[in-house]
């Protein structure tokens, strides 16, 4: 029988992440006629603060992972994209209308129209909204948005493309078909990580790809750890300790003393990691807040790299303190 995994149900975070982390590559990905119209040499703004003013419902529970982005035109118009992700594994039936709200709110806070476009993940072949509209006497409405299924994806294509969501797609891929076999779940994600180094991509590429490879297909604690000891040979082997230097599961090996030095040196990397990370997110951080930080367990600082995409300013910094105590 498999073991059991202790499954993440807030897949978002990572989507929302490597949205923000890789944009461009993104659009280009799925949607290759928008990105053509995009001047890229001006980098997008992330529209958070924005969003949350026009869609206050988002931020309530983690069913998506949605970006409102503005970006400029090769002819040198503003365009605002609103790009949904929805990351359940059952579809969701007011999905095409949510979008079409969506985007009447960010119409009447910009007055001007958004691009709307969806990323679906679920693993229903049939289910595929692209369109919300009525009929009624004298009134009709057709609205229309752009949609992609990653279950469409194969992954002998993928492999043909050097784009860093081919990665994401596969892993995402994976995640479904692995769902009832960790073993082979163990191997594709191990596989993945080869292909991280294959590629040619830099320290903070491979990490970044990861982070979200790790979150996306998770394995039972014995498993993962079996994993790791891969992984730390592999990367021994090609002599580029990329992730294995940030090992996040060093103290639980405790009994070795070089393995707890490394860990030390590995809370301290995440630790400078969250705090960059933070600072970028809500601005300059009092010296409490410094002293507070550096005082988080790895588990803790895990925890926090994951809540502070959702912070707005220092105020919710310190509220999530406040749940940790």
């Amino acid at each position: 029988m498999a073991q059991q995994t202790n499954p993440r149900t807030d897949q978002d975070s990572p989507w929302k992440r490597i949205l923000q982390q890789y944009f461009q590559e993104a659009i280009e990905f799925f949607f290759p006629d928008i990105a053509k119209a995009v001047d890229w040499t001006q980098p997008p703004e992330f529209l958070d603060k924005e969003f949350v003013k026009i869609a206050p419902d988002a931020k309530v529970g983690r069913r998506f992972a949605d970006q409102l982005v503005r970006v400029k035109l090769k002819r040198g118009k503003d365009l605002v994209l609103l790009i949904h992700v929805e990351v359940q594994a059952a579809p969701e039936q007011k999905f095409a209308e949510r979008i079409f709200v969506y985007s009447l709110r960010i119409f009447d806070y910009f007055r001007q129209p958004a691009v709307s476009v969806a990323i679906l993940c679920d693993a229903s072949p049939t289910w595929r909204p692209q369109q919300y509209g009525f009929a009624l006497p004298g009134t009709t409405l057709n609205f229309q948005f752009s949609m992609v299924k990653i279950l469409d994806y194969r992954v002998e294509e993928l492999d043909a493309s050097r784009n860093p969501f081919a990665i994401v797609v596969k892993a995402h891929l994976k995640l479904q078909e692995t769902k009832k076999d960790n073993l082979s779940r163990k191997s594709w994600k191990m596989q993945l990580v080869r292909q991280l180094y294959e590629a040619g991509y830099n320290q903070e590429q491979v990490l970044n790809l990861f982070n979200f490879l790790d979150w996306v297909l998770v394995l039972p604690k014995r498993l993962e750890a079996e994993f790791w000891t891969e992984l730390k040979a592999y990367e021994k082997e090609r002599k580029m300790p990329y992730i294995t230097s940030v090992e996040r599961i060093g103290f639980e090996r405790g009994h070795d003393q070089g393995v707890k030095e490394e860990a030390q040196r590995s809370l301290e990397r995440s630790r400078s990691l969250i705090l960059r990370q933070l600072t970028r997110q809500v601005g300059t951080l009092p010296d409490k807040a410094l002293t507070k930080i550096n005082t988080l367990s790895i588990e803790r600082l895990e925890s926090l790299g994951e809540a502070l995409l959702d912070f707005e300013s220092i105020e919710d910094f310190t509220a999530w303190l406040k749940t940790q105590k």
